[in-house]
């Protein structure tokens, strides 16, 4: 009996950034005045895209798709650990803790799949741009995007597959402000070394391998455009540069975090509130700031809005 009352986890405890109620009042209002900035800029990004037809290729289109992604990878874990600043038992519980984990996984996924669609997009643009706009159809587009979030999810059910069967009798202490795979199986009861060499190739291995054929493509497309002489060949260098510094914010705290799992190191929480709360939201604004067309868009959305509303 006391054997089953032990296996009956129901819930994590989760320690947060810090215990010092002064570091958390201070870190509440810096988060929260951070997503009240950049938020409305990502959600504005989406609205350009959808709302100028000068700004219909599948390059915006991919974009637009990112920022939406990364609104949606930024609501899953901050209003749980902004709300917990103010509260004495910061718990979760382990359907929660498993939903967090699954929906982290399922967006962060769906996201290194689409930054491979991206490249992909600019392959052709570069390497093809007289076959451009007969391969690159609307219809291809959205199988990208649909195949992005369908890799994104295969990976996610893998790792909620393995990690629900565990059994948990305690500690339920989860040393960060969120739950991820690293640290769950950790308080497992049982042997975990094969299923973290699993999660290992599952995340590490797949995002590092990920990451070096990115860099690799980029590489091969930027070398290619120095060679050439397409015109307009500065306007897609600046772009894939702009690709290559989101592959790096994207990619390298990830590469951080799961290549690895066996051990934790000194900046677990400051790498993981970047990868999951500040990195997403300033991917897309780093593509805005650096493309002409899109910041003139969203100059022109806002010039019709407020004259509107002057009416």
């Amino acid at each position: 009996t006391e054997t089953e009352n032990k296996t009956e986890v129901t819930e994590f405890v989760l320690l947060g950034l810090s215990q010092m109620h002064e570091v958390q009042l201070f870190l509440f209002f810096l988060f929260l005045l951070f997503y009240v900035i950049v938020l409305p800029v990502n959600i504005l990004i989406i609205l350009t895209v959808r709302g100028d037809p000068q700004l219909d290729s599948p390059m915006y289109f991919f974009l637009a798709n990112l920022a939406f992604l990364d609104i949606c990878y930024c609501s899953v874990t901050p209003p749980k650990m902004l709300a917990d600043f103010f509260s004495q038992q910061k718990t979760i519980s382990s359907r929660s803790c498993i939903a967090q984990l699954f929906f982290l996984h399922f967006l962060g996924g769906a996201e290194i799949f689409l930054l491979i669609a991206m490249a992909f997009d600019r392959y052709v643009a570069i390497c093809k741009p007289l076959h451009y706009a007969t391969l690159m159809r609307k219809m291809l587009c959205w199988v990208l995007v649909g195949t992005a979030w369908a890799g994104g999810f295969t990976h996610s059910i893998i790792q909620v597959a393995f990690v629900v069967h565990l059994p948990f009798c305690g500690p339920n202490e989860l040393d960060n402000f969120f739950c991820d795979v690293t640290q769950i199986i950790k308080l497992a009861c049982t042997n975990t070394y094969t299923l973290e060499f699993i999660m290992f190739v599952n995340s590490g291995l797949v995002i590092f391998i990920c990451f070096v054929l990115l860099l690799i493509s980029y590489s091969i497309l930027l070398t290619h455009l120095k060679t050439g002489s397409s015109r307009g060949k500065n306007k897609a260098a600046s772009t894939c540069t702009t690709h290559i510094i989101i592959v790096f914010i994207m990619f390298g705290p990830a590469i951080y975090i799961y290549c690895w799992p066996f051990c934790r190191l000194p900046l677990d929480k400051v790498v993981a509130v970047f990868h999951t709360m500040v990195f997403p939201l300033m991917n897309p604004m780093i593509y805005t700031l650096r493309n002409r067309e899109i910041l003139s868009a969203m100059k022109r959305l806002l010039v019709q809005y407020f004259l509107q509303r002057g009416k």
